[in-house]
């Protein structure tokens, strides 16, 4: 059985109702590395957050390890586009409020078992820290003093900290500057390899999803008036040439860019 199945799901808003997904079908297995590559407004990110569980499908069901689940948990870290830390807390607490939230109460902050635990956190947050490239003394910084790249490290390093099975995130590094999107694709595909996590990346950049991505998975709307459904899958072998990659990145871009003018056809 597969780590993640999406079942005949189909996402609409509004009213009169606006179609943005129609009829996905997909099975992600444990350890995949998939990228959802598209153009901005095929619904990337509509699947993302049905995966995380902050909303919900208007038909089909989404099945993690069998199960719905109906809200966000521990079990999927989610990485935003735009930063999502804490501007009045440090780099160290901002990677351990999730943990520290989730599993302490008020009555035992002040025992023994409380102190050991939230060291341990601590200890954990400063080896994350280390994984992503940061040294000890960011520990004591602010949002705010950290470079873009800076801030997007400590927010994967915050989604991580709960050690969750799936890694969710969304257009994560398209915010940065050429140079520090390299280093973060590098980053995140050792941290991948290192922890075996399976990961979800939304991204509308073909060259990164080739970078980074054991499975590609390209979203397009056939017409104006539906939703997009998966238009290519496809698996990025390791042992891939350059001129291989070359030719699957054409490929992936015709796809796109005919599935666009058949949108725009019918609008017409």
């Amino acid at each position: 059985m597969a780590l993640i199945e999406i079942d005949r799901v189909s996402m609409s808003y509004g009213t009169p109702a606006r179609a943005v997904l129609n009829r996905i079908d997909l099975a992600i297995e444990e350890g995949e590395f998939v990228c959802v590559l598209g153009q901005t407004g095929c619904g990337k990110s509509t699947l993302l957050r049905l995966l995380l569980g902050s909303e919900h499908p208007t038909e089909g069901r989404i099945l993690i390890d069998g199960r719905e689940h109906h809200q966000p948990d521990r079990t999927r870290g989610y990485v935003p586009q735009k930063y999502a830390l804490f501007p009045d807390k440090t780099v160290l607490d901002n990677i351990t409020f999730g943990p520290e939230v989730s599993e302490f109460r008020l009555w035992r902050r002040w025992t023994s078992g409380f102190r050991r635990r939230r060291i341990e956190l601590r200890r954990q947050a400063l080896d994350y820290l280390r994984q992503i490239g940061l040294c000890e003394a960011d520990q004591r910084k602010y949002p705010d003093q950290l470079s873009g790249g800076m801030q997007q490290r400590v927010a994967i390093a915050q989604a991580l900290m709960t050690k969750p099975r799936i890694l969710l995130m969304d257009e994560a590094f398209s915010a940065l500057d050429p140079g520090t999107r390299k280093e973060m694709q590098r980053l995140i595909r050792s941290l991948w390899q290192a922890t075996a996590t399976t990961v979800v990346f939304v991204t509308h950049n073909t060259q990164e999803s080739l970078r980074l991505a054991t499975r590609v998975i390209v979203l397009a709307k056939g017409s104006s008036e539906q939703g997009s459904r998966v238009r290519l899958d496809v698996r990025i072998s390791d042992s891939s040439t350059e001129h291989e990659i070359s030719q699957l990145a054409h490929h992936l871009e015709s796809v796109s860019e005919q599935t666009n003018l058949v949108q725009a056809v019918s609008t017409t």
